[in-house]
């Protein structure tokens, strides 16, 4: 397939993006090209914007950015034979080698030669992506686009979450943005007595008290610490999920937990974090998880099973829609903290 399409750029090594037309990508021989029909804004994409130190040791620009999307399969490469010209698909935006030790041995998520779809290669920003035809995973067909486009956030809730046990446990979710408010759903779904989410934000923990929390911390008034011990019967809780990657909530996190708990670790703090190794984790017992994306396609599939069941509703983190043209201004609003989810429409 051939033609021009309109898409994100980040063209130079600096702050900013264009809107601009391309070329459609141009398809492998098991690649598969999908019309995106929505996307969604991740922190992410918010780095390659605004061009942070992150972004100046990863990317390369020119690029195409964006890697949460949903969309229908237009046409395919020769070689394709997973996936057929019309499915209602959406896209796994980490590609492993296939060959390495990770992917041999059932771990293709953590894959040592992993691709990202929007980082190491063009992205979903855009009227058109190509991906490996084993990068996307069939929606049913009445899933709105919206929720479509949010698999990849809710994947990283869905494999944080369900890494352990969770029914009748206390849960603290640690950081209430988009996957938080995720995983707050998600545990509650899979029968935690009580879901605690701490925050910073009005507007998160409101969001994660519409996701199911029992209870809700403003951690720049309270000491979430005390507050979680308190309410799991001064042990702490017995999962720990560390959605924010700030320094002081990866803290509080090993503090909250109680003697032999779990805590799983999804946020990615942006300098390195001291941690008391001998109290936090050695005398207590405790479990330590590092969590990176989604299990291809274990994940996936609990995540189908969350939202066919009715057991999950990503709609309330949907909290605001924007034609691709406008992502600018979709961008400046995610900044200021008031919204969560930003929904971007290539078609307008």
């Amino acid at each position: 397939m051939t033609g021009i399409m309109t898409a994100v750029v980040k063209e130079a090594p600096a702050p900013g993006s264009v809107v601009r037309e391309l070329p459609i990508p141009p398809l492998g021989p098991r690649d598969v090209l999908v019309k995106v029909r929505a996307a969604s804004i991740c922190g992410t994409d918010l780095h390659i914007e605004d061009w942070d130190g992150w972004a100046q040791r990863r990317i390369r620009p020119p690029l195409v950015f964006g890697h949460e999307c949903c969309g229908e399969v237009v046409a395919i490469g020769s070689g394709v034979t997973l996936v057929a010209e019309g499915a209602y698909v959406s896209v796994e935006g980490h590609i492993p080698d296939g060959t390495c030790y990770q992917c041999r041995t059932g771990n293709s998520h953590i894959c040592e030669n992993l691709e990202i779809v929007g980082v190491d290669r063009p992205g979903c920003f855009a009227e058109y992506v190509a991906v490996p035809e084993g990068n996307v995973f069939a929606l049913d067909p009445d899933m709105p686009p919206e929720v479509g486009a949010l698999q990849d956030p809710f994947g990283n809730a869905v494999h944080t979450t369900l890494a352990g046990e969770i029914a009748g446990l206390v849960v603290a979710v640690v950081g209430s943005g988009p996957i938080g408010c995720c995983a707050v759903a998600v545990a509650r779904a899979a029968g935690a007595r009580m879901v605690i989410a701490t925050d910073v934000r009005a507007f998160r923990l409101e969001l994660a008290q519409r996701m199911g929390a029992d209870r809700v911390v403003d951690a720049s008034r309270e000491d979430a610490v005390a507050v979680v011990c308190a309410a799991a019967d001064g042990a702490g809780a017995d999962v720990v999920l560390e959605m924010s990657g700030h320094p002081t909530g990866v803290a509080q996190a090993f503090r909250m937990l109680r003697r032999g708990g779990r805590l799983s670790l999804l946020g990615i703090p942006p300098t390195p974090v001291s941690l008391d190794l001998a109290e936090d984790v050695i005398f207590k017992g405790a479990t330590v998880q590092g969590i990176n994306g989604r299990r291809i396609w274990q994940t996936w599939i609990q995540a189908q099973a969350l939202l066919r069941a009715r057991k999950v509703d990503l709609m309330p983190l949907v909290t605001h829609k924007f034609p691709l043209a406008k992502i600018h201004e979709a961008m400046a609003l995610l900044r200021t903290g008031d919204a969560a989810k930003v929904i971007l429409y290539p078609g307008g």
